[in-house]
């Protein structure tokens, strides 16, 4: 393995096996019971089938896929939780999984018990948890909570005080699987802070996550896991785009005067009354998205958000109201909401396009229409690069 390698893995498959007792007539159930001569099945799952790829030091790497996809396997398999059937996987480094975060706490005993607790089944003394101890908690953000019993706790406390204890052990590798889904949107972000410092230290890290906005944003590459496979590989955008493919049906639907070719989803929900971004001349102007979603059946929750994109076909950034801290819960069939994005007017000269997408927290696709806003910019001003940040200057004398 080369001395750059973090994790190889080379030609794996993995399957499981499930025994299932047939009983071909209601006389053979029963009479099966006494003889026990009942005929067994055995049900063969191919979870991973033929997967290679390599991690390099220092990536931030995500594996993506539908639930039931193979992608939590193969991370218990880098973990080595699971063995291959065939296959190799390679590790070099120590490796520390985030994948089942709480593991060994007891919900009898108090937050402050069960970090001295942890931390000797981490291998630190107590004198050593006693060090770190106050910068455990100030990370969880539990301060009040330390001597209460962790029974007591939400489910998002627990893996607040769970996480810190995590990363009290230092690791060449850390492999992450949604555990900090339950987390609020500021832990999530306070703890992906983490990573990034983890990053600069040149450790590894393989994220597993549902949050395409999460993969855009810290992954280096991403592989795609469909159906034990891995179908495609390389860009985070590029990936991404390919996984929310996975959530929509052949036949898309449309609605008003939309593109149908460039419209998709399961039609849960429809994208409606998109309002036209004016062409901006001047810096004063504030462009805005603007559109309606509208609930066709009952939705417990939805996130609605935008890409934007270059006349390249680039995207240059976007947003969710996930990732805004705006919670949309519980719509009733056609109920409506309107949603604004206000942008900074960062833009350079140019044509932008805009993307704008209304989906579930799991990444199910309700609607999804590419190209659904276009508008120009033509400003006095003129750099080399596609937005325009506002700077300030300062020459002196010296």
């Amino acid at each position: 393995m080369a001395s750059d390698t973090a994790i190889k893995v080379e030609n794996v498959s993995k399957d499981f096996s499930y025994a299932r007792r047939k009983a071909v007539t209601v006389k053979s159930a029963f009479t099966g019971i006494l003889r026990r001569k009942t005929k067994d099945e055995k049900t063969i799952q191919h979870a991973l089938k033929d997967i290679s790829f390599e991690i390099k030091k220092g990536e931030f790497f995500g594996i993506v896929g539908r639930n039931g996809s193979g992608k939590s396997t193969l991370l218990k398999m880098l973990a080595g939780i699971y063995q291959p059937n065939e296959g190799k996987v390679s590790v070099h480094g120590k490796l520390v999984p985030f994948i089942e975060l709480g593991v060994g706490f007891n919900p009898e005993l108090t937050g402050r018990e069960n970090v001295y607790m942890n931390g000797a089944l981490l291998g630190f003394s107590e004198k050593e948890v006693a060090k770190f101890y106050d910068e455990v908690v100030e990370f969880a953000e539990l301060e009040q909570f330390m001597d209460k019993k962790l029974k007591n706790y939400s489910s998002g406390m627990q893996v607040r005080l769970a996480f810190s204890m995590a990363i009290r052990a230092k690791a060449d590798i850390l492999l992450i699987d949604e555990v900090l889904a339950v987390g609020d949107a500021d832990f999530q972000h306070k703890c992906f802070s983490y990573f990034r410092q983890l990053k600069k230290r040149n450790a590894t890290v393989v994220f597993v996550s549902h949050d395409m906005s999460a993969i855009r944003e810290y992954c280096d590459r991403v592989i795609l896991i469909n159906k034990g496979e891995v179908s495609i590989s390389g860009a985070p955008n590029k990936v991404a785009d390919e996984y929310t493919k996975l959530f929509i049906k052949e036949k898309s639907h449309g609605a008003g005067n939309t593109n149908t070719q460039n419209r998709q989803g399961n039609g849960k929900a429809s994208i409606q009354n998109i309002k036209k971004i004016a062409d901006i001349h001047n810096k004063t102007a504030e462009p805005v998205i603007d559109f309606e979603v509208q609930a066709n059946e009952d939705i417990e929750s939805i996130v609605i958000g935008f890409r934007c994109k270059n006349s390249a076909d680039a995207p240059l950034f976007g947003t969710n109201t996930t990732i805004e801290n705006v919670r949309i819960s519980n719509l009733k069939k056609n109920q409506t909401k309107r949603v604004k994005f206000h942008l900074p007017n960062i833009f350079n000269n140019g044509a932008y396009l805009v993307d704008v997408i209304a989906q579930d927290s799991d990444g199910e696709v309700y609607d999804w229409i590419v190209d659904a806003l276009r508008f120009d910019v033509k400003t006095e001003k003129k750099t080399g690069y596609m937005i325009e940040v506002p700077i300030r200057v300062e020459v002196e004398n010296v």
